[in-house]
């Protein structure tokens, strides 16, 4: 009983410890925003309230999510039908994809944008007047600069993957697709009402994951000229602290509340895959 005990105070200071890690630092950045200890100010709220307002707030938000939804498009057109492939007929060949998705972890943001530059610097002087040009100029459109979507696609690879990956393998696919064949379902309907379903929760977490860091990503967008959300954060922080700090404070919190959300849709859904 005693050693019993000891494992549950434990567990307790551990599970203490970690959300002093995580809330003392938040509740300090909540202080900041609504101006409690700052000398000469009052406390309010407005940091909270004039987010909406903002010069810039709404054009960068709405880049920002268009930005994720192409991205969480393509990376999942990217990785299903490979790793359904893979595991389906190609076996041998699922070391390589893991290698190839797994690059992007040995690459940082700064060399993989520094690149990314080179190329679109070079491209106008040697394709100039042919449709290569006029592709590069597409690919960097300020409305929508679907470069951006491609850097960020290779930067997801690798969580995608991971999760992907373990959702497949956490289900019996060779018998999911045979017993669809042999009712003589086409490959796109065998994968878009029997694969698919069965793996919500995979497609939710790579979505989520996908979301985040394009939420939080900061480097490329702000080397190749663009401004989405986390741009904008940094570019307001100096003339507007108190909103920074108090748009940080919002996403953080709103990325806890689609955490929770993915996390409820899984486990909701997880007595019907085993049924």
């Amino acid at each position: 009983m005693a050693g019993l005990s000891r494992i549950r105070y434990g567990r307790a200071f551990v599970l203490l410890l970690t959300g002093a890690y995580f809330l003392v630092p938040l509740a300090c950045a909540v202080a900041f925003s609504i101006g409690a200890g700052t000398p000469g100010r009052s406390i309010g709220f407005g940091a909270y309230t004039g987010v909406l307002g903002a010069g810039g707030f709404t054009d960068s938000l709405t880049l920002t999510l268009k930005l994720a939804a192409a991205t969480i498009a393509l990376v999942l057109a990217l990785l299903v039908p490979a790793l359904v492939t893979v595991r389906l007929a190609a076996p041998r060949l699922r070391t390589l994809v893991e290698i190839v998705c797994m690059l992007p972890l040995v690459v940082p943001a700064v060399a993989l944008v520094a690149g990314i530059s080179a190329v679109l610097r070079w491209g106008p002087d040697h394709f100039a007047g042919t449709p290569v040009f006029q592709a590069l100029a597409a690919l960097q459109d300020q409305n929508f600069p679907f470069v951006l979507v491609l850097a960020y696609t290779l930067m997801a690879l690798p969580l995608a993957y991971r999760t992907l990956d373990a959702g497949i393998a956490a289900i019996d696919l060779r018998m999911l697709v045979e017993a669809a064949r042999a009712c003589r379902a086409p490959w796109p309907r065998t994968l878009l009402q029997v694969v698919l379903p069965n793996l919500r929760g995979a497609l939710l977490n790579t979505a989520f994951l996908t979301l985040a860091l394009v939420l939080g990503e900061y480097t490329v967008a702000a080397i190749l000229g663009y401004q989405p959300f986390a741009v904008w954060i940094l570019a307001i922080s100096g003339s507007q602290a108190q909103m920074s700090v108090a748009v940080s404070v919002m996403g953080l919190l709103v990325t806890w509340v689609l955490l929770l959300v993915v996390a409820t849709a899984g486990r909701a859904h997880h007595p019907k895959e085993t049924s």
